[in-house]
């Protein structure tokens, strides 16, 4: 089994999507320091020089410093990463649904944006993320949603939705003007041999602590 998975968005930007094999992503700059967020599901997105000695609370890292490689862990949310390779500028976002709702990946592209990125130019790929056929909702969850959202709900059992969280991502980014945007429609919930899942863990009664890696740096 492959160990990191990569995007043809982000081709020639060193980059993975860690699988279950190898849930530390490998190493895209080997001997590089890695910068990691205590991750809360907030729509904080901050710009990183280098690691922290303690790692501040947010879900969204951007640089331009060559030679870093920004790190999201996930099992189930959206983990996103972008880059203008022209500003020779990156990003990385762990958008669940309650980021990506509260403005996770708009504050993404507006710090990368801050940098000199030019959000036309700003590629961005959605690595392995639960899919709609595995993600359940209920109503109340739905009603958390606006009107022009009902597109990403399909009906589901009685009182109870299909959600689309990657498309959905994929409409935040196009709304903040990213357009380059590619799904790696690898869903995490259905394959237990490849993939991390929280919502599958606690559905069987596992252990939920497993996580994937999403790494993206510059060369130096």
């Amino acid at each position: 089994m492959e160990a990191s998975l990569q995007a043809d968005v982000l081709d020639g930007v060193p980059h993975g999507f860690s699988t279950a094999a190898g849930r530390e992503g490998g190493d895209i700059l080997p001997g590089a320091p890695r910068v990691r967020l205590k991750q809360v599901h907030s729509n904080k997105a901050l710009i990183a020089t280098g690691p922290w000695q303690d790692p501040p609370e947010g879900d969204a890292l951007v640089t331009d410093r060559r030679g870093v490689v920004l790190t999201i862990v996930t099992a189930d949310c959206a983990p996103v990463l972008l880059a203008d390779p022209i500003a020779a500028v990156i990003g990385s976002a762990h958008a669940g649904w309650r980021g990506a709702h509260a403005g996770i990946l708009e504050n993404t592209v507006a710090a990368m944006i801050s940098l000199g990125a030019r959000p036309e130019r700003i590629r961005a790929a959605i690595g392995p993320t639960i899919a709609q056929a595995s993600y359940e909702v209920d109503e109340l969850f739905r009603k958390q949603f606006d009107v022009e959202d009902a597109h990403f709900f399909a009906p589901g059992r009685e009182g109870h939705y299909q959600f689309d969280l990657p498309a959905y991502v994929a409409q935040r980014l196009r709304d903040a003007g990213v357009e380059q945007v590619q799904d790696l429609e690898e869903d995490t919930y259905t394959r237990p041999d490849r993939f991390f899942s929280y919502r599958r863990a606690t559905h069987r009664g596992e252990n939920t602590t497993g996580r994937q890696s999403s790494l993206i740096g510059l060369a130096a």
